[in-house]
C-alpha cells in the first residue's frame, strides 16, 4: 500500500489533468454554439461534477494497492451535441483537441513547477511536478488514439465523409474491449510510450528555449 505523500503527489494531478480535460471539451463546445455541458454545470473546475465511478476511483485506487509507482485515470465525458454546433466537422475538431490541448498546457505548467521546485530543493514539489507532466502527457496522448469514443477518433470522424464517418463510428460500441486488447497485446508499450517520449522531449526543449528567450530579453532590456 502506498504511503500518504505519494497518494499526495499524485491525487492532485491527476484531479487537476482530468478536470481541466473535461472542462476544456465544454467550454470549446460553448464558444462554437452548443451549451449543453454549461447547462449540466460541467464547464467547471469541481472535480465532483467530473468524477467517473470506474475511471476516477476504482482505477487509480486498484493502481494504488498494486503499487505500480502510478496512477492512471479518467473523468465522466462531458455531453456533446455536435449537431448545436455553429460548424458540426470543425467544431468536432475543436472540441475534440480542446481536452488534450488543455493536457499539454498543463504538462508545460508542471515542467516549470519542476524547474521551480529544482532552483528552491522543495524535493516533494518535484516529485509532484513529475506525475504532473507524466499524467497529462499520458491522457493527452491516449485521447489522441483514433479509437472511438477517444477524442482522436472524433477528429478522424470529423475529417470523413459522412458515409464512411457513420461506420466508423459503429466501433465506438467495441472501443472499450480494443483498448483493453490494446493494452494487454502491449499496445501502450509500442504506441503510446514511444509518443510520450517524443511529446515529452519536444515540450522540455521548447520550455528551455523559453526560458533562455525569456533571459536573454530581460538582460538586453536592462
Amino acid at each position: 500500500m502506498p504511503d500518504l505523500q505519494t497518494l499526495f503527489i499524485w491525487i492532485i494531478p491527476v484531479l487537476f489533468a482530468i478536470t481541466l480535460h473535461e472542462a476544456a471539451h465544454g467550454w470549446i463546445a460553448g464558444k462554437f454554439g452548443d451549451h449543453t455541458a454549461r447547462m449540466m454545470g460541467r464547464v467547471t473546475l469541481n472535480p465532483v461534477k467530473h468524477i467517473d465511478p470506474v475511471g476516477t476511483i476504482l482505477v487509480p485506487a486498484a493502481l494504488l494497492i498494486m503499487s505500480t509507482g502510478f496512477i492512471f485515470g479518467w473523468a465522466k465525458p462531458v455531453p456533446i451535441n455536435f449537431n448545436a454546433l455553429r460548424s458540426p466537422k470543425s467544431g468536432m475538431i475543436w472540441v475534440a483537441l480542446a481536452g488534450p490541448g488543455a493536457n499539454l498546457i498543463m504538462a508545460i505548467g508542471w515542467l516549470l513547477v519542476a524547474f521551480l521546485a529544482i532552483n528552491m530543493n522543495i524535493p516533494i514539489l518535484l516529485k509532484m511536478a513529475g506525475a504532473g507532466i507524466f499524467i497529462n502527457i499520458l491522457l493527452a496522448v491516449f485521447n489522441l488514439l483514433p479509437i472511438p469514443p477517444l477524442d482522436g477518433s472524433r477528429v478522424i470522424c470529423a475529417l470523413l465523409p459522412n458515409p464512411l464517418a457513420y461506420r466508423y463510428n459503429q466501433i465506438e460500441q467495441y472501443g472499450f474491449f480494443i483498448l483493453i486488447g490494446l493494452m494487454f497485446m502491449g499496445g501502450f508499450t509500442y504506441i503510446v510510450l514511444p509518443i510520450f517520449g517524443l511529446v515529452l522531449r519536444g515540450m522540455s526543449t521548447l520550455t528551455v528555449l523559453t526560458l533562455f528567450g525569456l533571459m536573454a530579453f530581460i538582460f538586453c532590456k536592462d
